[in-house]
């Protein structure tokens, strides 16, 4: 078969974490798609794919799989997904299409990670979710991670220990879940339409069946008004579940997101960097009797580096967060800048004057032109979007 006529549907987003793994699309868009801080799904409708056309779509991927691995022999690589043959699929890109690109990558970095896409594919029956797993790893025997998005409540409402712990056994190594917060004001005003109770019930019932769990904070998300009530409940609440993982996100708003209109109206004000960043040490000086991993792993978090395991490494990830506190204003600027613009990747970057001398020349410039430094950072962290 043709390598550009192998296809199969993929959704729109992943977790970062996932950027090197398949994407297999068990249900399209989201369960809920009411939340005022996302823009993803909004305009679109939730559908249930069958098993039968996930299952389609797994054989099309080891399809494509097995016409990379011919590929690899007729070019005299053994079988092997070399670099040198992942970059000639790239380079031609009139031959192999996006879905064939993806796999000799997937293929090339090991070929064990699959992700099931879109927003909350545990709703799916669990009998039909065990079947789509048990395929899938038939079809690709060397997969060791499956995982995938889920909402606390209908974690909390539709599925049973006992159910969790049959996904695991069927191959569901993780479950990713949008907790945002832990106060029940907050998460009705921003339409989350799940309780700060459902959200430990959920966490709590993942922890017990075996499965991983990541649970995912929304910096900045009770803005200038409710931002230590946002920090100090939501802490709360992971400490009643102490996930495997605890993974940081930053709030940036798009004019299409609800949210939007609540800025408009005066009723929501956004906080500063600065002030997230002094949220986030709230949130982490919070945390008690838990051993879950910190990560800061998405684009849009300005200290990144502030990640590690919990308790040992807390004092670590405070210090690092008072090193920029003390900064001069002019100093947070700079590296604020030169974060979003890839210059720097962490505070210690500031010390090469090279590099630093190349951000100041950067902000000269926006500076004399219309919207100056923040409007351009600003730019940038919407492009991320």
């Amino acid at each position: 078969m043709e390598a550009d006529k192998l296809i199969f549907e993929q959704g729109p987003i992943r977790p970062p974490s996932e950027a090197y793994s398949l994407l297999i699309r068990a249900t399209r868009n989201c369960t809920w798609n009411k939340c005022a801080f996302c823009h993803t799904y909004k305009g679109k409708k939730f559908e249930k794919r069958s098993v039968n056309e996930v299952k389609a779509d797994i054989q099309a991927a080891k399809d494509i799989a097995d016409e990379i691995k011919a590929l690899s022999w007729r070019s005299g690589y053994g079988g092997d997904v070399t670099r040198e043959l992942v970059e000639t699929v790239f380079r031609y890109p009139h031959l192999y299409n996006d879905h064939f690109r993806s796999i000799a990558l997937w293929l090339y970095v090991g070929g064990k990670h699959v992700f099931l896409q879109d927003a909350n594919s545990i709703v799916l029956k669990t009998t039909e979710l065990v079947e789509i797993l048990t395929f899938l790893k038939d079809t690709f025997p060397q997969v060791d991670r499956i995982t995938s998005y889920g909402r606390s409540r209908t974690i909390a409402k539709r599925k049973s220990i006992e159910e969790l712990k049959e996904l695991k056994e069927a191959g569901l190594t993780r479950l990713h879940i949008g907790l945002e917060s832990g106060w029940d004001f907050l998460l009705e005003y921003i339409n989350k339409g799940v309780t700060a109770a459902e959200h430990i019930e959920a966490g709590r019932k993942v922890m017990e069946s075996g499965i991983e769990l990541s649970e995912y904070v929304i910096l900045g998300l009770g803005g200038k008004k409710w931002w230590k009530e946002h920090a100090l409940e939501t802490a709360k609440v992971l400490n009643q579940i102490s996930p495997h993982f605890i993974r940081l996100r930053t709030l940036k708003v798009l004019p299409q997101m609800p949210l939007q209109k609540k800025i408009d109206e005066g009723d929501f004000v956004l906080q500063t960097e600065e002030e997230m960043v002094r949220e986030e040490r709230l949130l982490i000086e919070n945390f008690n009797g838990i051993d879950s991993t910190f990560l800061s792993d998405h684009i849009l978090n300005l200290l990144m580096e502030v990640e590690g395991k919990l308790p040992a490494e807390k004092e670590k990830m405070l210090n690092i967060i008072d090193a920029f506190l003390i900064l001069p204003p002019e100093e947070k600027l700079n590296f604020r800048l030169g974060k979003r613009a890839g210059i720097y990747n962490v505070m210690e970057d500031m010390s090469d004057p090279v590099l630093y001398r190349q951000v100041e020349d950067l902000a000269e410039k926006l500076e004399a032109e219309q919207g100056g430094v923040e409007a351009a950072i600003s730019k940038i962290k919407e492009a991320f979007l």
